[in-house]
């Protein structure tokens, strides 16, 4: 079958590789149809894994497909079931796994894609319980942002920033493919919503979003312009992933006592924050990263309800690097994904 695997730094081969045998008790087979291409995939592809990998490695940490084949005990499925596929090998074993935390298991794996063989081959063998049953409405292309794009927004803003109806949030890089995913579950909810965004072309289209305020940060300070905007009492919430660029801009952006959730450092790890800033100005600050089980099934279902993801393009597996190389240059407004 069709692989799509990394042989070394930027070094991506589309190669045939032996088919998986029948599941195994507990697993099903996917035929794999739909991936999304993320930053974790960019990361992987300049060679900056945080963590053990062996090459060659198979690509790809957010899919979708439909099952074709099941292995014994597995109930709830069935050949022909359309499923989005969670990005990472927990155990399902520990505290953490059984009390639906899936993203801070005490055991896990590795993150598909990134540490050990991922999504972007025709079939994989998976743990059933890592299969969420696609509702009807939502095609294989939507399904497949619902491991990281939908479910990560859905974890930072719904269980960790709390966002509640009429609040105001911040939300970073608006043009990316979490970043307008926040923006209209956001607004979906009645909330105002600032946005950042790298031109003016990026800037309409998160107004057609539903974004409330667009700031353009190559022309003005994101953080002067808020302020002046919310009267200097600043937003609720702010959705941050951009890292040390923005991190101290984000924290004068909130209002005495507001929420921060980050989940990224696309533009660098490490920054200096001001403390007696921190503990005056009572701010919460959370990190956030990957989702739920849970948050896939409840970004599914707003799929379903019509609140779908916004796509930049659709490619063959084939050109998956060409992918990256638009996610890496920014250029992209939403979500960039390839088909098998």
């Amino acid at each position: 079958m069709k692989a799509l695997q990394l042989f070394g730094d930027r070094d991506l081969r589309l190669v045939e590789i032996d088919a998986p045998p029948p599941p195994s008790p507990g697993e099903v087979q996917v035929r794999v149809r739909a991936v999304g291409l993320n930053f974790i995939d960019v990361w992987g592809f300049r060679g900056m894994a945080f963590a053990k990998r062996r090459l060659p490695l198979t690509v790809g940490a957010e899919g979708a497909g439909e099952v074709a084949a099941l292995g014994d005990g597995v109930e709830g499925l069935k050949v022909g079931d359309p499923v989005a596929l969670y990005g990472a090998l927990t155990c399902g074993k520990c505290k953490a796994c059984q009390e639906g935390r899936d993203n801070l298991c005490e055991d896990v794996g590795g993150v598909y894609g990134f540490h050990i063989d991922g999504f972007s081959r025709e079939l994989i063998n998976i743990p059933a319980r890592l299969c969420v049953k696609v509702p009807a409405g939502v095609d294989h292309v939507q399904a497949a942002c619902a491991g990281i794009a939908f479910g990560t927004v859905q974890h930072m803003l719904f269980d960790n920033a709390r966002l509640e109806p009429g609040e105001s949030i911040l939300v970073h890089a608006g043009g990316s493919g979490i970043g307008t995913t926040a923006i209209k579950m956001a607004k979906a909810i009645g909330c105002t919503v600032y946005t950042t965004v790298g031109d003016d072309e990026k800037g309409e289209k998160a107004k057609a979003l539903g974004a409330d305020f667009v700031v353009n940060y190559r022309e003005e300070r994101f953080e002067g312009e808020v302020r002046r905007l919310t009267k200097r009492k600043g937003v609720d919430v702010v959705f941050e992933h951009v890292g040390a660029d923005t991190w101290n801009g984000s924290l004068l952006c909130l209002k005495r006592g507001g929420r921060l959730v980050t989940c990224g450092s696309t533009s660098g790890p490490s920054t200096t924050m001001n403390l007696m800033q921190l503990f005056q100005q009572q701010y919460r600050i959370t990190g956030s990263f990957g989702c739920r089980i849970e948050n896939i099934r409840q970004s599914l279902d707003k799929m379903a309800h019509g609140l779908t993801p916004v796509v930049d393009t659709v490619l063959p597996l084939a050109d998956f690097t060409q992918g990256l190389e638009r996610l890496e240059s920014r250029k992209v407004f939403g979500k960039i994904l390839v088909t098998l």
